[in-house]
């Protein structure tokens, strides 16, 4: 299983960091894993292994997840606040712990604002359908500039 395969990579700081999270919150270890394994079973079924890639199944693996994370958070604290400041904690969390090139970095993050502000909108949407959308009408990027002009968009690297 992909997670189990990432956990392992892992070196100690990065393992502290990630376990410092759960440690203090473990009430969100298993929606955090449910959320997660969810993700990549949807992606996995859609895209294949594309979706590891900086193109645009990526960027709607991103949104998903973190829509994900974010219903999950909030099924266990009650709260839409916590449940997407959360989901940007483990995110940014996961961003930093397997870093990127920095534009990829840049996309991931923009990205995972997507699937949190589209749980904060409407937490009972049908995210796949939405996102289905959304994939269709994402942009490709080439710099930070072009990033920071897409606000509400998903964003891609490469085709």
């Amino acid at each position: 299983m992909l997670i189990w395969k990432r956990l392992k990579c892992l070196g100690i700081r990065q393992f502290l960091k990630l376990s410092g999270f759960f440690i203090k919150k473990p009430q969100y270890i298993l929606p955090a894993f449910k959320a997660t394994e969810k993700t990549l079973k949807v992606c996995d079924q859609k895209f294949g292994n594309e979706h590891h890639l900086d193109n645009q199944a990526n960027a709607y693996r991103h949104a998903l997840w973190n829509f994900l994370l974010s219903d999950s958070f909030y099924k266990v604290s009650g709260s839409m606040d916590k449940a997407v400041f959360l989901s940007k904690m483990i995110t940014d969390l996961h961003e930093e712990i397997f870093p990127n090139s920095a534009l990829s970095r840049m996309m991931d993050l923009h990205n995972n604002k997507i699937g949190r502000n589209l749980f904060f909108k409407d937490k009972d949407m049908d995210i796949i359908l939405c996102l289905e959308q959304m994939v269709k009408d994402a942009r490709k990027v080439n710099s930070e500039k072009d990033l920071r002009n897409l606000k509400d968009q998903l964003v891609y690297l490469k085709d």
